[in-house]
């Protein structure tokens, strides 16, 4: 069984998800949210990212850690704050030996709910579902969940693809 580590970063609130998995539905490990106090400079929330989603990597053994991809915003700053936030957590990734996917969000509501313009309650709801998970899901946690679960999907869609015959 695969253990994945989905993440959906974020300069205020990073959520992560730890799903097992392989054949048929997941199971669910562990979610949560990385918060940042107010005010903290953002140096600081980096390396607070940094370090929790190391912590993460730490108590649960990951084999696999997926990320969703910075999407593009109207307000600049914010966008590279978000993808700075980003590379704090792929950073944790890297340095722990995970290999790190990456995936839109667009691509991620469409494994999820079937269509890439979905909205977050949407998505919540059907990790929710995929999950077994009766109580409500905090948005980011659900986000992180359903980005490793599109992982998975992407991951087990791959291995049933027959091999490429390359011409000689």
């Amino acid at each position: 069984m695969s253990r994945i580590l989905g993440i959906d970063p974020g300069s205020r609130v990073t959520g992560y998800g730890l799903i097992d998995g392989d054949a048929g539905r997941p199971v669910l490990v562990t979610h949560g949210c990385i918060r940042q106090p107010e005010g903290e400079p953002f140096p600081e929330r980096l390396a607070r990212i940094f370090a929790e989603v190391t912590s993460v990597i730490q108590a649960h053994d990951p084999a696999e850690m997926a990320i969703e991809d910075v999407f593009v915003s109207r307000n600049a700053a914010s966008a590279l704050k978000l993808g700075q936030a980003r590379g704090a957590a792929i950073c944790a990734g890297a340095a722990a030996g995970l290999p790190v996917a990456e995936y839109t969000p667009a691509r991620v509501k469409q494994a999820l709910v079937g269509r890439g313009g979905a909205d977050k309650r949407q998505v919540a709801h059907m990790v929710g579902m995929l999950m077994g998970v009766r109580e409500p899901l905090q948005a980011d946690a659900a986000d992180a969940l359903a980005v490793a679960i599109c992982h998975l999907h992407h991951r087990q869609t791959a291995e049933r693809r027959p091999a490429r015959v390359r011409a000689s």
